[in-house]
């Protein structure tokens, strides 16, 4: 299944909890921002990026199918 992940940079604030349920998807910038390590995320770890979608606590993150 291809998805799609939407990253809302006006919500994020940075708490790292993407990072933590997908690290190899998500990093924290210098900036405060999550930064996506990889081009097309959507095949890399779908269940993290799930985790991650449900994680944020800004609601940053969102998943389109």
């Amino acid at each position: 299944m291809l998805m799609k992940l939407h990253v809302d940079y006006t919500r994020c604030t940075g708490h790292g909890l993407c990072e933590v349920e997908a690290e190899d998807v998500f990093e924290v910038g210098e900036d405060g921002l999550v930064q996506l390590l990889v081009d097309d995320p959507g095949e890399q770890n779908p269940r993290g990026l799930e985790a991650a979608v449900r994680a944020c606590p800004t609601s940053a993150l969102s998943i389109e199918d």
